[in-house]
């Protein structure tokens, strides 16, 4: 990785592992001008994991997508941006114990956000299942 602020080779003086989100985050140095910044590195579930949706087509996953439909429904709440993030994060962690061969069904996914709803928000849940038929 290059340094933020001249463009020079970095060095990681820290490193965790943040498990509710799965990403990693680094503390990195520059060995040019010794700034120092942080970044936040996640999976490319894209590349990795496919969907199979209801006419059976395969598409790329899509973190994004899901995020936009967890964020309609919670749209009435005042926190619905952070909400939606962190339920986003939710699904995609069930998700991962789930896929057979990085390919799941377009209902499961959708199964698994309608529960984590369920739990959080039963208001969103219904918002949720009145788009996505269960």
């Amino acid at each position: 990785m290059v340094c933020i602020h001249c463009g020079g080779k970095t060095k990681v003086v820290n490193s965790r592992r943040q498990s509710r989100s799965n990403q990693v985050w680094r503390r990195r140095q520059c060995l040019a001008c010794s700034a120092v910044f942080t970044t936040a590195e996640m999976p490319r579930y894209g590349a990795a994991w496919a969907v199979r949706g209801k006419t059976g087509r395969l598409q790329p996953f899509s973190r994004d997508k899901l995020f936009l439909s967890l964020y309609e429904a919670c749209r009435h709440r005042p926190t619905a941006l952070e909400d939606a993030g962190a339920l986003t994060d939710t699904v995609i962690k069930n998700l991962s114990g789930q896929l057979a061969d990085g390919v799941s069904d377009s209902q499961v996914i959708e199964q698994i956000a309608h529960v984590a709803l369920n739990r959080f928000d039963k208001v969103a849940s219904v918002h949720y299942q009145a788009f996505h038929k269960l």
